[in-house]
């Protein structure tokens, strides 16, 4: 029981932050109605922190319901699947990395999954043009993702190594 509590508290407060981050800064993109932002950091971060189900679910969560807050709900369902998965993916594999470059390695795949699926979205809802449009600022999310959540999981595992009364 006390083990559901606590990865439900995670979920919550994962959830917030990716939305939080994610509503941070938005550049909107006018060909596909949906916006470039910082959340996939969030998502990558809290994957390698605990996982593939609370990665993927505080990304998936906190990623649609800032879609909604923001006005993009149309965007929102699309958005749950993508972040989720990317969040599963992260938290399969660069959670249980040990090499920085692995974890780099599972990171990148999992943004490239983010980055195909809108693309994907895109097409099916805008066709190639505005999708094609929005490509380059959707792999800057996923670089911009990357680096920031290696030098989070670098800052959070030193303070966690510094002080060891945190149970992550």
């Amino acid at each position: 029981m006390k083990g559901i509590v606590k990865a439900i508290a995670y979920v919550g407060i994962g959830s917030a932050l990716v939305c939080a981050g994610t509503m941070v800064i938005q550049i909107p993109v006018p060909q596909t109605k949906g916006y470039i932002n910082l959340g996939d950091a969030l998502v990558l971060t809290i994957a390698m922190l605990f996982g593939a189900k609370i990665g993927g679910l505080a990304g998936g969560i906190g990623s649609a319901l800032a879609d909604i807050i923001l006005g993009y709900a149309h965007w929102a369902p699309f958005t749950l699947v993508i972040k989720g998965l990317e969040g599963i993916i992260a938290g399969t594999l660069a959670y249980r990395a040990q090499k920085t470059s692995l974890k780099v390695l599972f990171l990148i795949l999992a943004s490239l999954e983010m980055v195909l699926g809108y693309f994907i979205t895109e097409v099916f809802l805008y066709g190639i043009g505005p999708a094609l449009a929005e490509l380059p600022g959707n792999l800057f999310q996923a670089g911009g993702g990357i680096i920031i959540s290696m030098v989070l999981i670098f800052a959070i595992r030193r303070a966690i190594k510094d002080n060891k009364a945190w149970n992550i």
